[in-house]
């Protein structure tokens, strides 16, 4: 009898160290895990879907490891698949995907009331907010929910996020203006920010904690998003603060761009690849001067895809520290700032310009006054409230934004509009007065030959009469040296 009851004894522990669960779970659990053995038995195959009366499909496969890392593993497939059991498998027909969800999110009122779930203030901006709302699937999925609070589970945070962002969310502000925050996850994946995380930016958010922020308008919201930029970007915002926008911005006008409005939120690209994008988006607010830039010989070139190296907007008026092109500063960088392409030899010998506009520019009455005037400045702004006019740079004869090639079929047009430039400093300037002036290029016997003789002549001239008048000391000095 003893020896019957040490066998019984040992398989019961052999029983119990294999599957202890078995013998000590609640009421019921072993029909219940029997019945999440039938459904995986066909729900852990890949190609098992289910097909919708108006077409299209959705997998119905289950993940088992997933499963069993969700916060819902505690739970059998029929507590929230209610009405289904290994015994009883109904059938259901559904017109569409979003029939499907929303029926499967009724499954979750059974342990999440509505109650509860308006204590979230993020679950309420989507209750009260318009158009198409996301269920709970949308956001939260289904085999695979995850704890809100240390959800470390999740594949990233970025992942976590776009779980309620990648749906159409919008936010109402106070005025009643209305701001979407769905985020392509595609187009955040390949933005120069690909790589950070949510919350390196929307400091304050985490996957514990979604703040609510009030602000009175969608330009408040924007106009606060500098400070997010700022905490990376510090040498880039403190230019920003010498910009024509910031004094705006500043002034009280909140219609100035901000760094979302040129470089966009979540598809930034770098700046190098964008070249017609950075003078779309000055078109935003300069849409007159666009246009006027868009039929000069840089931007036709630009948007007809003749050329990339032409120069945009931030190429010469920069793109942080954007100056007023109304000051003095701007005025005596316009030569430097059309130098840095005029005098590249490289990109002027692939459309055949000549290098020399800019010394032959320095070099003439023109620039040599504006050397003088960057030197006394306080004398220059004292003529000016007397009436004087600043020295002609660049801008001055060509224009600013309306540049034109001046061997077009419109060059006639070219010389009208230079006559009147000239006619600023000059009120005595006929039609012809331009022709008075060698242009950019130096005399050759093709070019001006006339001027070309002159100057050769003054070469050969000059050096012999300075030799001459040395050779003339000189013989005067022996003459006397000889007499003594």
């Amino acid at each position: 009898m003893k020896s019957r009851l040490l066998v019984f004894a040992s398989i019961l522990s052999f029983v119990f160290l294999l599957q202890p669960e078995r013998l000590f779970a609640e009421p019921g659990a072993r029909d219940r895990a029997g019945d999440d053995e039938v459904c995986l038995g066909c729900h852990a195959d890949r190609s098992l879907t289910i097909s919708f009366e108006g077409g299209g499909s959705a997998s119905v496969y289950v993940n088992e490891k997933e499963l069993k890392g969700s916060i819902h593993k505690i739970l059998s497939c029929t507590a929230c698949h209610t009405g289904f059991s290994s015994a009883d498998h109904p059938r259901r027909k559904f017109k569409d995907r979003r029939e499907y969800s929303l029926l499967a999110s009724e499954g979750c009122r059974n342990c999440h009331p509505e109650t509860q779930i308006r204590t979230k203030s993020i679950h309420l901006s989507i209750i009260n907010g318009k158009g198409a709302k996301p269920v709970c699937v949308d956001c939260h999925g289904s085999h695979t929910v995850r704890k809100i609070a240390g959800g470390k589970s999740f594949v990233s945070e970025t992942h976590y996020c776009l779980n309620c962002h990648s749906h159409e969310l919008t936010v109402a502000f106070r005025d009643g203006e209305q701001m979407r925050f769905k985020v392509d996850a595609a187009e955040l994946a390949a933005s120069v920010h690909g790589k950070l995380g949510c919350s390196d930016c929307h400091f304050g958010f985490s996957m514990e904690q979604h703040l609510v922020r009030n602000f009175k308008t969608k330009r408040d919201y924007s106009i606060a998003a500098i400070e997010t930029c700022r905490r990376c970007h510090f040498d880039k915002y403190i230019k920003t603060l010498d910009s024509i926008h910031y004094t705006v911005l500043s002034q009280g006008n909140l219609t100035a761009p901000v760094c979302t409005d040129c470089h966009g939120a979540h598809s930034i690209s770098g700046a190098v690849q964008e070249k017609v994008n950075i003078a779309r988006r000055c078109q935003k607010c300069h849409p007159a001067i666009y246009d006027i830039y868009a039929r000069s010989v840089h931007g036709s070139a630009l948007f007809s895809g003749q050329s990339t190296e032409v120069p945009v907007c931030v190429d010469c008026h920069n793109s942080h520290n954007i100056m007023d092109p109304r000051t003095f500063d701007y005025r005596e960088k316009v030569p430097e700032i059309c130098g840095g392409c005029h005098a590249n030899r490289e990109i002027m010998a692939k459309y055949g310009l000549s290098t020399e506009v800019v010394n032959t520019y320095l070099q003439d009455f023109h620039g040599i006054t504006l050397k003088f005037y960057k030197r006394e400045r306080k004398l220059l702004e004292a003529d000016l409230r007397h009436g004087v006019k600043p020295i002609a740079v660049c801008t001055d004869c060509h224009g600013i934004h309306d540049i034109m090639k001046t061997s077009a079929p419109n060059a006639s047009l070219v010389k009208a509009n230079l006559v009147k430039r000239c006619q600023k400093c000059h009120p005595g300037a006929t039609e012809n007065f331009p022709e008075s002036w060698m242009s950019h290029y130096k005399p050759t016997l093709s070019n001006a030959p006339l001027v070309f003789l002159i100057n050769l002549l003054y070469k050969i001239f000059i050096p012999f009469m300075i030799f001459g008048l040395v050779l003339q000391i000189l013989l005067h000095i022996w003459r006397y040296a000889v007499n003594r």
